[in-house]
């Protein structure tokens, strides 16, 4: 399989046409954003470590009966994927207070929320990724019925499935991001990533922060807590 023309650049990968006109290849960048693009940066290895710890759990998934758009991991930092035209909605999964939720409800962080939480944005940059409910998505034609019925159960079963399993590794799920794609057939799968970069991973005993927020507050240590997530679920 041969790349052919970049298809797109975002904030933290590439995404390539292949030969073979429904397999893209997605290639991971070390840019580091935070706030929708106002704060940037690098950290060393983030491209190689979401690359992989993205295509281990979508396996995961997989396995469990959730459709996703991985086919084949290249290398460190490449992957082949099927192409889908992404729903235009951010999924946001909460099962503890943190972050905006903290913030927006006066929620202490850390807070144990009595029901898991589904937030959609509107994905657009130059709106800031906008927060809409249900009748503003049929409204803006953004997804059906149907398809928003499936993306809700699916984003679910994923926070049930990965929940368990990061637990076994002492990593708490506090919240994280979901995007999900059409196949040409119209079939809703999995797409995007699930990574340090995408979740809220706190380790479950000292509640460690092990993701981006280490980056967006300053805290340090941002490499060695992304290394440390790939040691937990590679055992590298």
């Amino acid at each position: 399989m041969k790349k052919t023309n970049q298809l797109y650049e975002g904030k933290a990968k590439k995404v390539f046409e292949t030969d073979q006109p429904d397999l893209l290849i997605v290639s991971y960048k070390d840019d580091a954003t935070a706030f929708n693009g106002l704060k940037k940066g690098t950290i060393l290895g983030k491209g190689a470590i979401n690359n992989r710890v993205t295509n281990h759990l979508m396996k995961l998934l997989e396995k469990q009966g959730v459709p996703t758009h991985f086919v084949e991991e290249l290398n460190d930092r490449e992957t082949v994927v099927r192409r889908v035209q992404i729903v235009p909605l951010e999924v946001i999964v909460r099962n503890i207070a943190a972050g905006s939720l903290s913030k927006r409800l006066g929620l202490p962080e850390g807070t144990k929320l009595k029901k898991t939480v589904l937030e959609f944005c509107y994905k657009n940059d130059e709106l800031g990724d906008p927060m809409v409910n249900e009748s503003h998505i049929y409204a803006m034609d953004l997804a059906t019925k149907e398809e928003l019925d499936t993306i809700t159960r699916l984003s679910l079963k994923i926070n049930e499935i990965l929940g368990e399993y990061l637990m076994e590794n002492h990593i708490e799920l506090i919240d994280f991001k979901l995007e999900f794609g059409r196949l040409a057939d119209g079939t809703i799968v999995l797409a995007d990533e699930i990574s340090p970069d995408t979740c809220r991973f706190w380790d479950s005993v000292t509640q460690e922060k092990l993701d981006k927020d280490r980056f967006r507050r300053d805290l340090g240590g941002v490499e060695d807590a992304y290394q440390e997530v790939l040691r937990r679920l590679l055992g590298e």
